[in-house]
């Protein structure tokens, strides 16, 4: 008899949800082993945001109504709250790629509360890392084309009115801060909070389905109620925390931005 067999739990026991049953899924056509359920909803993800602000702004009124109320919203949320405390007048230059990050990752992140749906698409780490990567890119480039390659590095590891002994320390923190840490960060903290908030939901609702349903006993019906109420509970707590994390990926985008483009920030 194998240890696996021996650890197996029995039949009749609860079973906790494990990461690979809930993130490793199959592919959705058979032999195409890339088009799974994740690359689906980002696909959908991307057509509704585009369908989005189409109907939004492809003829716009003066008194806005309907989506457009609704989208100019987000858009003034991304302006105020997100571009103009980082880039100041080059703001409205970089609206169009802020509000797409901003909205793009937060329908990732609904699509984990969805009906049916029920998989944010950030808790696969490859999409998170794609537009960090990107974002990583162009903050280099900008940083090289505004400042140039010496000054950009300069600007970066040598911050100027320091004692020129704390370079020594600083200058190594700032690299690995900037060009390494910063990127993996950017990534790590969109993933890691929507692998959690999955974690979590896919826990207590199979708790409340198997002492409800599966378990009939009268110990385990208060166990299947705490369940539900607790997924209930949970589901509104990660959609702030789905939002939170557009946010911040919105704005440490901004922030990255802005610091290439101003030398002094």
């Amino acid at each position: 008899m194998s240890a696996l067999t021996v650890l197996a739990p029995p039949a009749d026991q609860f079973r906790a949800p494990t990461p690979d049953e809930l993130f490793n899924l199959p592919p959705i056509i058979p032999g195409v082993e890339w088009f799974t359920k994740p690359v689906l909803l980002a696909l959908l993800s991307a057509v509704f945001v585009i369908g989005l602000c189409w109907a939004a702004f492809a003829n716009p009124k003066v008194v806005p109504r309907g989506v457009q109320n609704v989208v100019e919203y987000g858009y003034m949320f991304v302006r105020d709250q997100v571009a103009r405390p980082f880039l100041g007048k080059d703001a409205d230059r970089w609206m169009g790629l802020l509000v797409t990050l901003f909205f793009l990752v937060l329908v990732w992140n609904i699509m984990g509360v969805i009906p049916l749906l029920q998989f944010p698409v950030a808790s696969h780490i490859a999409f998170p890392a794609v537009l960090a990567i990107s974002i990583y890119v162009l903050k280099v480039y900008l940083g090289m084309k505004h400042q140039g390659p010496w000054g950009y590095f300069k600007n970066m590891m040598f911050p100027p009115g320091l004692p020129k002994p704390i370079y020594v320390l600083l200058s190594p923190i700032e690299f690995l801060s900037n060009l390494i840490i910063a990127p993996f960060t950017h990534a790590v903290r969109l993933f890691a909070n929507m692998f959690a908030g999955h974690m979590l939901l896919a826990f207590f609702s199979m708790v409340g389905f198997w002492f409800l349903f599966e378990k009939l006993s009268p110990l385990g019906a208060p166990v299947g109620v705490l369940g539900v109420v607790m997924t209930i509970i949970l589901t509104g707590f990660e959609m702030f925390i789905q939002f939170l994390q557009a946010f911040l990926f919105a704005m440490l985008a901004a922030m990255y931005i802005g610091g290439s483009l101003h030398a002094e920030h």
